[in-house]
């Protein structure tokens, strides 16, 4: 630990055209892969990757401080951090050293709206809307364009990180009902002999659904709308070895004002989602999961305190993480600044003291070989003082 004082339709037929175009068996092939999952709420840090070594945690904490032993115990990782209970998985992988949690950290917004904090995470911008491209988009804009989609949004329309002027595309589940393959195919027919252009779209968006189908996307509606099963896909798309080198996913739902709760409710049933879907994702992605490195954030932090109504505000430090075989984890990245009330950000939150553009363009650079020229002038513009964190990915 590093311390100053010591990551459109299941039917084939439906929206056919959201579907991804990729060139199945035409793209020159590459074995580095990035999934970002963006944690939609504001994910309370000090909940996920609670500090109980620090002096202070406990007091300030009340009633939500996390257990060191007993029922609801947290799983230590340090002689300063832990995990929740429900991130065993997540555990297991910090041990084999693909995990490493990132703490009080944040990007430049420093206000407390949702809007304007994940415009900020996603254009990788100082303020927020000053530009209308994510910062993936732009990353993957600078690489060899040897796929006629580069990265793909888990998702009904991309999200703004992927927006900008490289060729990306989304797939989502749908409610609409199955079309039948004789359809699909006179439909095919039809195109082929009218419009070659949307012949191809539709060809391609077959293929890539059919990606999707045989990791169990046609039973989602069943199983509910949960994050493993998309994973899966998302694993299916970028172990392909032509298809998208990158992807994004979405969960929401982390923004825990009320009840928020200890080794139960609404925050530890997401942690225990969240857990899963990154196992379910390993597990798919198989030997591919040594090439592959996973970002985890969220828009903000919370309240270091609760609040009146069992819960927890908006705040500023945050807490991250990134796994993937291409990691170099088992460790707690952290410039921590402690929780003493005069260390308090604003007196109220977790003091941001690692700069996540730094995080981003550290992944980058080292894992995608984005060159630092286009991650300082597209990526990241106006953040040419922020340090790029060093050692993220394995040599």
């Amino acid at each position: 630990m590093l311390n100053r004082r010591h990551l459109l339709a299941c039917g084939a037929g439906a929206a056919a055209l959201s579907f991804p175009a990729f060139a199945f068996g035409q793209a020159q092939a590459t074995s580095k892969r990035l999934l970002v999952v963006i944690l939609r709420g504001g994910m309370d840090g000090l909940s996920a990757l609670p500090p109980v070594g620090d002096p202070n945690y406990a007091s300030l904490r009340g009633r939500l401080a996390l257990p060191r032993v007993g029922d609801g115990a947290v799983l230590p990782l340090d002689s300063t951090f832990a995990l929740h209970k429900n991130l065993a998985k997540f555990a297991a992988m910090y041990r084999a050293g693909e995990l490493l949690p990132i703490h009080a950290c944040a990007t430049a917004y420093r206000e407390r709206s949702h809007f304007d904090a994940q415009n900020v995470l996603e254009t990788g911008a100082g303020a927020p809307f000053a530009r209308s491209e994510g910062w993936l988009n732009r990353s993957l804009g600078a690489l060899p364009q040897a796929r006629p989609e580069m990265g793909i949004a888990l998702s009904a329309q991309a999200p703004l990180i992927l927006r900008g002027p490289a060729n990306v595309s989304t797939w989502s589940p749908s409610a609409l009902p199955d079309v039948e393959n004789d359809t699909m195919a006179r439909l095919l027919a039809l195109y082929r002999s009218t419009d070659p252009a949307l012949a191809g779209a539709l060809d391609s968006a077959m293929s890539a659904n059919s990606v999707a189908m045989e990791s169990g996307a046609g039973d989602m509606n069943a199983r509910g709308y949960r994050i493993a099963p998309l994973a899966q896909i998302a694993a299916r798309f970028l172990k392909d070895e032509h298809g998208p080198i990158a992807a994004v996913m979405e969960m929401g739902n982390w923004d825990t004002h009320a009840n928020q709760g200890l080794e139960q409710g609404p925050l530890a049933r997401n942690l225990a989602a969240l857990d899963e879907g990154l196992d379910a994702f390993k597990t798919e992605m198989g030997p591919a999961w040594r090439d592959t490195a996973v970002i985890i954030v969220t828009e903000f932090g919370r309240t270091a305190a609760p609040n009146g109504a069992n819960g927890t505000d908006h705040g500023m430090g945050a807490a991250a993480f990134l796994a993937g075989g291409s990691v170099n984890g088992g460790r707690v990245l952290a410039d921590w600044p402690g929780l003493a009330q005069s260390a308090l950000y604003e007196g109220r939150d977790l003091r941001p003291t690692t700069d996540l553009r730094g995080v981003f363009k550290g992944v980058l650079a080292d894992h995608l070989r984005v060159p630092t020229a286009a991650l300082e002038r597209d990526g990241f513009p106006e953040s040419g003082g922020v340090r790029v964190v060093q050692g993220l990915i394995r040599g």
